[in-house]
């Protein structure tokens, strides 16, 4: 911050400076911080009216707010507020002070920031304030009343949202009362039953209070909860839950952790079934950060039994207390609830499949020089999956075709499981059937229209996704088409593009595409994107990660074992068509489903039905478009269980039944909670997963100094994915000891919720 002497810059060049800037500045007397002109609020003066007030001694003072673009500041008032600043507030270009409070006034650009102070609860005075409109602060050249000169303000504040600003700032008041308190509360240690934070509009002071299990802001609040009838609180809606978080949070202007006791004690036992803590946790979390239409405190004072036009929803719940019937709208896209909890990897004894699909996956872990079961179960499913395409259905007309992908790192042993079929395709003269690069979408209609069922292994699905997302020439964007629409022609027909010189297009007839594709984890899932998730792509995939490499072996020369050459000679033959037409016109034999496995596949088709309804109510295009196909997985898969398990005379029994709803809703969540973790709605987004993933690697904390050395970011850059994630509620700041004395750092949220249960 640039500090320019009194005597270098007058009162009258600043203001102008000032105004230019498009700031309102507004003549304090020589040393005082208060202006003494009525309704200065409303003083808007030009630049040639400046001259009248501060061609003279005085002192200059910028309007906060929206009358100056939305310009706010932060003023830290104690020393351990100026300590700690950098760790919590966004990194800006603006700051100013006076001697012995140096950069006390970190300015930003926030629009909609409400003023709001927070005091010690103990001693009373001020720790930190946001000032905004109603407000102004005393900025240089102007002299404080101890004789000190102010900086002039130079540099460019940030530009934040206002959401964020308020929660960084609270946050610094917190670590400030903790530092000076300790562990013990505060606030009951006062005997006051209240801590300060006191919220301005205007020129109008609104003071919360908190921790007060008896006031009569807490009273009202719980009757608006008891009020709601059973049928809004035990329909597990989410945008019910949410909207009765923001009630309290920003309605009624309950601390997010009192309003979470609140909600478990007094909504969560009318919910059937009722949420989990870590549920309504994320829903308070969500509606203290997410923005609104109505400003903060609204119910503070008024009824909360009168008709409320909220813009969350407020009315609606209102209204069912009241008796009317709203229509009930969910304002924020949650996220999928139901699939943001970590199933982990596959469990091993999913990757078993009875027959021909473990006598492959024993070949090939038996040879492999770093034997890997994930890999070679993925390589054996996607064989059998090629050797029944065009051959077999079960009695919905399901297909075996495939898009397998496993996820693995590099030197892991990925290449294995992709020579061992290409062997055993070479052994029973199918090589032909195997390709290996999309060159093109016409390059790939082409090649199925020679071979109808191809099997394609590939190791580069990531970088096929990232040239779709980057390419501006249409060839990537074929590719993916392509790939879209001959997954769901399996049963019918493709048609081809009309070439030159043709009156009409060639068609292909049941196309069988099976992809095994192998990728690197962190490469895969940057490689995706909103719309990657949204379009099907994502959805029609099985993706299994393979894990850590496997103990190495000595490599082996081995034949393949003569039953799964006899097996794999007998799909090559197998000719369910008639005639000579069979290959090209096939009318594939027909897999039915036993008594039971027809029952257990209705119960998990309802299972899927309910999670992609619990999607659609919660507004989630993702896990809608994921949910959406887990039921045809589960059908796919149990018919590959079918024919790998007795390739003669397949029938799809309770046993094949149950493994494929177990795999595909369990891969299903798996997809869904990584695609949450990793994939990025924009680059800074990526920074933020990036940051929270080196957290969870490191065992959910780490030193700010380690931290930051890992990102490889600028300082600037560092700190304001900090500030976004403390605003978030996604970390907290935290002492880790060390040999010497204590590191300052960070640590997912989720991780201190853990430790103190």
């Amino acid at each position: 911050m640039d500090q320019v002497g009194h005597d270098a810059v007058t009162p009258l060049d600043a203001a102008r400076e000032y105004v230019r800037r498009g700031w309102c500045v507004v003549p304090i007397p020589y040393k005082q911080k208060r202006p003494v002109i009525k309704e200065w609020e409303q003083l808007r003066l030009a630049e040639d009216e400046l001259s009248q007030y501060f061609d003279q001694p005085a002192n200059v003072g910028l309007i906060l707010g929206e009358p100056s673009g939305n310009l706010v500041d932060v003023d830290l008032d104690c020393v351990e507020a100026r300590a700690i600043a950098s760790n919590y507030l966004p990194v800006t270009g603006a700051k100013s002070g006076r001697a012995g409070a140096a950069d006390s006034h970190w300015w930003y650009v926030a629009g909609g920031a409400r003023t709001v102070q927070h005091r010690d609860p103990v001693t009373r005075k001020m720790i930190v304030e946001l000032r905004s409109t109603g407000g102004q602060t005393v900025v240089g050249p102007s002299i404080h009343p101890s004789g000190q000169q102010y900086d002039v303000l130079t540099g460019e504040p940030a530009v934040v949202p206002a959401e964020m600003l308020t929660a960084c700032v609270e946050a610094l008041a917190k670590r400030v009362i903790e530092l000076r308190h300790g562990d013990t509360d505060p606030v009951a240690a006062s005997g006051n039953g209240r801590t300060d934070a006191v919220v301005r509009t205007g020129s109008h002071l609104d003071r919360t209070t908190k921790h007060q299990s008896t006031s009569d802001v807490e009273s009202r609040a719980l009757a608006y909860l008891d009020k709601l009838p059973p049928a809004i609180s035990g329909n597990g809606g989410h945008a019910a839950t949410y909207t009765a978080a923001t009630v309290l949070v920003h309605g009624f202007e309950i601390d997010p952790e009192h309003a979470l006791t609140l909600l478990l004690d007094h909504f969560n036992p009318r919910c059937e079934p009722p949420w989990t803590e870590k549920e309504l946790r994320h829903k308070v979390t969500s509606a203290a950060t997410k923005p609104h239409n109505q400003p903060r405190g609204w119910l503070l004072n008024q009824q909360w039994e009168q008709p409320i036009d909220t813009g969350v929803d407020i009315s609606a719940l209102v209204g069912q207390a009241e008796g009317k019937v709203p229509t009930v709208r969910a304002t924020e896209r949650e996220p999928p609830t139901d699939s943001a909890d970590d199933p982990g990897p596959i469990p091993t004894e999913l990757l078993r499949v009875p027959g021909f699909i473990s006598e492959v996956m024993d070949f090939s872990l038996a040879t492999a020089p770093y034997p890997n079961q994930p890999l070679a179960f993925c390589g054996a499913l996607a064989l059998q999956a090629f050797l029944g395409g065009r051959k077999v259905r079960d009695q919905a007309d399901n297909r075996t075709n495939l898009y397998l992908l496993s996820l693995a790192h590099s030197s892991s042993g990925k290449d294995w499981p992709r020579r061992v079929n290409t062997r055993i395709l070479h052994a029973i003269d199918q090589a032909n059937a195997l390709g290996e690069h999309f060159a093109s979408g016409e390059g790939l209609q082409d090649a199925l229209y020679v071979r109808p069922a191809m099997l394609f292994q590939t190791d580069e699905i990531d970088g096929l996704l990232q040239s779709i997302n980057k390419a501006k020439d249409a060839r990537y964007e074929g590719i993916l088409g392509t790939l879209l629409t001959m997954y769901s022609a399996a049963a019918s027909v493709f048609p081809m593009r009309r070439k030159a010189g043709k009156e009409r297009g060639e068609t292909i007839e049941q196309p069988c595409l099976v992809i095994y594709g192998t990728a690197i984890p962190t490469h895969y899932y940057a490689a995706l994107s909103e719309r990657m998730l949204t379009n099907g792509f994502f959805a029609r995939m099985l993706i299994v990660e393979a894990g850590k490499r496997g103990e190495g072996q000595e490599p082996k020369i081995a034949d393949l074992p003569p039953r799964i050459l006899e097996t794999a000679t007998y799909w090559a033959n197998f000719n369910p068509g008639k005639g000579n037409m069979g290959n090209f016109f096939p009318i594939p034999h027909i897999v039915h489903y036993t008594d039971e496995a027809q029952s257990l596949l209705i119960d998990a088709r309802r299972h899927c039905e309910a999670q992609y309804a619990k999607a659609e109510e919660r507004g989630d295009p993702v896990g809608m478009t994921v949910w959406g196909r887990t039921n045809e997985h589960i059908r796919k898969l149990a018919l590959l269980y079918s024919i790998s398990a007795n390739h003669r005379e397949p029938s799809i029994d309770a046993d094949a039944a149950n493994w494929a709803t177990q795999f595909a809703t369990h891969q299903t969540r798996r997809m869904l909670f990584m695609a949450q973790s990793h994939v990025a709605d924009n680059p800074f987004h990526a920074e933020c997963l990036k940051l929270l993933k080196k957290l969870r690697d490191a065992g959910g904390r780490m030193g700010r100094n380690k931290l930051m050395r890992t990102m490889h970011l600028k300082m600037a850059d560092f700190d304001q994915i900090i500030s976004t994630l403390l605003s978030q509620g996604d970390i907290n700041s935290v002492e880790i000891p060390t040999k010497t004395k204590s590191a300052f750092g960070y640590q997912l949220a989720s991780e201190i919720r853990h430790d103190e249960g």
